[in-house]
């Protein structure tokens, strides 16, 4: 019976906390999705695949502020449009490197810091979506821990009432289980 008790309390805690961060994943998504490195300087820049045309623009405006000399940009399908968005934003085509073969972030991560190592890169820009920032930053930690990186993500239907308009809300959800998926399956720690 004082087992019974117990088990229930912990139960009970558990799912209050459960509730708790519930609650909070879906009223601060902002807060816990996005991760912003500030204005740093790196070697490089790499633009993760996925996204509208916002990714590859802000890419260009950090390459233009002289946050970084040289641009990968990573995932397949999308390449070739990002790298001539890239262009069209004012970065030479001689700084820019394509890595099209990634199809996840994990691969992003993976395909890209070979290309880092070659250049030399040490210190590193991630541009990608705000809510796809957490994510993508920690995957590239996870699988080069000896290389810093920073993220810097563009903040396009970043206002809860653009959401519904940019149809951002369903990519919010998806990044959720897609975070708890790469902590069990890849050991990439959201935190």
């Amino acid at each position: 019976m004082r087992l019974n008790r117990k088990l229930f309390r912990w139960l009970l805690l558990i799912s209050g906390l459960l509730a708790l961060l519930l609650s909070a994943a879906f009223f601060f998504p902002q807060q816990i999705l996005c991760v912003d490195g500030g204005n740093v300087q790196a070697d490089a820049i790499v633009v993760l695949g996925g996204g509208f045309y916002e990714r590859p623009k802000h890419a260009a405006e950090l390459f233009r502020s002289g946050a970084a000399p040289r641009i990968i940009v990573s995932g397949a399908g999308d390449c070739a449009s990002n790298q001539q968005i890239l262009v069209t934003g004012g970065v030479p085509p001689g700084a820019i490197t394509l890595e099209p073969q990634s199809r996840s972030t994990k691969e992003n991560a993976q395909f890209c810091i070979p290309l880092l190592r070659d250049l030399g890169a040490k210190r590193v820009i991630i541009v990608t979506s705000w809510y796809h920032s957490r994510r993508g930053l920690h995957a590239f930690e996870h699988y080069a821990p000896d290389l810093q990186f920073y993220s810097r993500p563009t903040y396009y239907a970043y206002p809860r009432a653009e959401w519904s308009r940019a149809g951002i809300s369903g990519y919010i959800r998806a990044e959720y289980v897609k975070l708890a998926g790469y902590w069990v399956c890849y050991g990439v720690c959201p935190f």
